[in-house]
Formats: C-alpha cells, sequence, structure tokens
C-alpha cells in the first residue's frame, strides 16, 4: 500500500487561494543580512564560496553577495562571489545591499564593471512613523531620497530593487507612496520587510495583498514583490507562507535563521515545507545536501545548530522512545523505508538525504537494543541484551555508543 493512502491529510483542507500557486523564488540572505547577528563570525572567502556553490546545488535562486558600501573587505568579498558565479556559470542570481546614498550604489556598478556579472542593487531605507520620528526624517526627505537613489542606480545601468524597513509597522499611505515612487522611478523589485519581527501570519497576509492591489497592479509595470521577515515572535515561516498567500513572489530567508536579534526566516524551513506542499519549483528539486548546506554555514559563522533543530539537527530523525522505536523497526521489518521515515515523522528523512536513527535510553523498550545491535553486526545474546537494557533503565540519559559496547565482551573489535 502506498504510505500516502494511509495518512489523512488536513493540509490540503485549505480554503480556495490560500496556498501558493508558485513557482516560488528563494533569495538566501545568509552571506549579508545573515551576518549582521553580533554573535557570528564573517566567514573568509573561501567559506563563502563553499556556501555559495551549496546555495546553487540547491536550487536557490538568488543571493545578496553582501553591502560593498561597507568598506574594503565587503568589496573584496563581493567581487571574489561574483567572479566565482561567472567563472562556474552558475544559475543563482546575485544582488548586493546598500543604503539608499550614491556612496553605497557606486561600489555595486564598479564590481558589475569588473566582473561582468549582473547584480541587482537592493536599496533600503526605514519607513515606519516610529522609524521617522526617530530619525527626524520628514515624509518629504524620504520621497526625495527614494526618487534619487532608484534614478541613480538605473544610471548606472543596475537592476533596481527597493526595500522598505520596518514596512510591518508602516501606516499605508506611505506605503503606497514610497513603493509608487520607487516604481515610477524605475524599481522592478519591491521589498516588503518585518524588520522588527512584528508580523502575524494575518499582518504579512494583510499588507502583502495591500501593496499588490493598491500598488503594484495600478503600476501597470512587471513588479516582483518580496517578502523579508524576522523571528522575533518565532513566526517567521507562518508568515512567509502568509506573504506567499497574498501574493508574494520571493521570500528572503538565511540559512538555520541567523541574523540579526534572534534571526531570519530560516531558508532551510522554507525549502522543506515549500518541498513538502508540492509548490514549485520546489516538488521536484533535490534537497539532499540541505543538511550539508546548514552544517557549512554553521562552521564558518561559528552558530550551532540546536539538537532538536527541524530537519538538520542531530535529534530530528533520532529516538530513544521504546513505542516509536517500536513502530518504526516494525515499518522497517516491512522493507519500507518510506513508511519508516513517516509513521513517527511529519518530515520522511530520505527526501532530505538522511535516515532514521533508534538509540537505547531510559525510555527504551527491547526492541530498541535488539536493533541497534542487529544494525551493527552484534549477536544479540539475551544476556546481552538485558545487560544493556538494564543499564539503559539505571540511566539518565541516551547511552553514547561506547557506554552500550561497554556491556558488550570482546567490544574492542566493534570500536
Amino acid at each position: 500500500m502506498n504510505t500516502s493512502e494511509l495518512i489523512y491529510d488536513w493540509n490540503k483542507n485549505h480554503p480556495p487561494g490560500l496556498k501558493p500557486i508558485g513557482p516560488v523564488l528563494l533569495n538566501d540572505e545568509s552571506l549579508r543580512d545573515g551576518l549582521q547577528s553580533p554573535s557570528v563570525r564573517d566567514p573568509s572567502i573561501p567559506e563563502k564560496i563553499e556556501i555559495l556553490h551549496l546555495m546553487e546545488a540547491l536550487g536557490i535562486d538568488s543571493l545578496d553577495l553582501g553591502l560593498p558600501g561597507a568598506g574594503t573587505r565587503a568589496v573584496e568579498h563581493v567581487t571574489a562571489l561574483a567572479r566565482e558565479i561567472v567563472a562556474h556559470k552558475m544559475k543563482i542570481r546575485a544582488n548586493c545591499a546598500a543604503r539608499t546614498h550614491e556612496n553605497d550604489i557606486r561600489p555595486i556598478a564598479e564590481i558589475v564593471q569588473k566582473t561582468g556579472l549582473r547584480i541587482e542593487a537592493a536599496m533600503f531605507i526605514g519607513s515606519s512613523p516610529i522609524r521617522r520620528f526617530t530619525e527626524g526624517w520628514s515624509d518629504d526627505f524620504l520621497l526625495q531620497t527614494t526618487e534619487k537613489a532608484v534614478k541613480y542606480a538605473v544610471s548606472l545601468g543596475l537592476d533596481a530593487m527597493y526595500v522598505t524597513e520596518d514596512t510591518s509597522r508602516c501606516d499605508p499611505a506611505t506605503v503606497k507612496r514610497l513603493y509608487a515612487t520607487a516604481i515610477n522611478c524605475g524599481a522592478r523589485t519591491v521589498v516588503i520587510c518585518d524588520t522588527a519581527g512584528h508580523a502575524t501570519p494575518d499582518g504579512a497576509f494583510a499588507l502583502v495583498r495591500f501593496v499588490v492591489e493598491e500598488v503594484v497592479k495600478p503600476s501597470g509595470e512587471k513588479i516582483r514583490v518580496d517578502w523579508h521577515g524576522h523571528s522575533d515572535r518565532g513566526l517567521a515561516i507562518a508568515n512567509s507562507l502568509a506573504a506567499l498567500m497574498a501574493g508574494a513572489d520571493c521570500v528572503h530567508a538565511c540559512a538555520i535563521g541567523i541574523g540579526e536579534r534572534v534571526g531570519n526566516t530560516q531558508m532551510d524551513q522554507m525549502l522543506v515545507n515549500l518541498k513538502l506542499m508540492g509548490i514549485a519549483p520546489w516538488d521536484k528539486q533535490d534537497l539532499s545536501k540541505l543538511k550539508q548546506y546548514c552544517q557549512a554555514v554553521s562552521r564558518a559563522t561559528g552558530v550551532p545548530i540546536p539538537a532538536n533543530y527541524p530537519v538538520v539537527g542531530d535529534d530530528a530523525f533520532r529516538t530513544a522512545t521504546g513505542v516509536h522505536a517500536a513502530a518504526i523497526i516494525k515499518a522497517y521489518r516491512k522493507n519500507d523505508v518510506v513508511l519508516a521515515n513517516t509513521v513517527y515523522s511529519g518530515v520522511p528523512a530520505h527526501v532530505f538525504g538522511l535516515e532514521q536513527i533508534i538509540d537505547i535510553g531510559p525510555m527504551s523498550g527491547k526492541s530498541n537494543v535488539l536493533f541497534w545491535l542487529e544494525q551493527r553486526g552484534i549477536s544479540a545474546t539475551d544476556d546481552l541484551v538485558e545487560r544493556i537494557y538494564f543499564r539503559a533503565k539505571q540511566s539518565d540519559h541516551t547511552l553514547s555508543e561506547a557506554e552500550i559496547l561497554a556491556c558488550v565482551p570482546e567490544a574492542a573489535k566493534w570500536i
């Protein structure tokens, strides 16, 4: 029997129109916005190049190369990444962050000239009333700055991406005026930002729908709408999906959710959910290198992956609980890997190049012990099973391999 026939999927009972129709684009901010966390290390160029190739392998559409206006190091790193994309004829598209200032925009054009890579200028400016009050910015200042920056980028031959910071706390009139001005001046991508992680899914949906209906459609231009979210309320993935349902074309995200404060939308979790929701093009994409991508970013930035992190955490497909393990083992006995990866998991491990792991601990049953020994080719005598089972029940933690093997006669040959 097909495993899917054994699951009643309430996720498919969504109201009409409340599912992203795809294709969905993804923009990777791991090497720019993700590095704004005060806890990260800025990776070396070779480390960034390794991550770039993994983005390409996963089919991620585009990435933010960095903010070259930040100084010499940033220019060096952005240039190296741009050259790597050109040298290997990668499909991934590139953009660079810039404040709405000529001194930030000009270096992007210079890198384009040096490398021959087409790079979109992602120009950002604060928009919300609270930010305007704090900075002492008038409405006219924002509009004039927007107009000047976008026109300057276009004059340099750059594709213009216009980003309003803190859009999720900005009043409708200002949202409408800023985006309309940017589009009139030549911007062909607008980015809606939940900079402070304020939004809920309802808010994300309402905001994106407003921009699509009140700004993009009336413009008569072909405008890409992006959503850029943060995780302060733990809603980044839900908000990103809501934004897509409302009409956004692209989501910005970072590997393992790195970024300022509690981080950005998690790129890996976006990939997992789009894949499992059957949304193009991710329904057909090979995501077997997902864990490798997350591990590379973790190593390069010094941000650890929590053991209980979805899909790529060490515990994601690992159990030491007797009832759970017993069901997984029964599925394996049926020679059905899909069943084994689904009976106690909402995410099938094999789809992401991973597998179920059965360990032994204080909540385990003897089936855990039998399976563990069998997987390693160790004869499971009654005496040995009892010895390991007794040790597990006396323990306050899942046993390590060394602790289990200490119960095995002639254990040295198994180590």
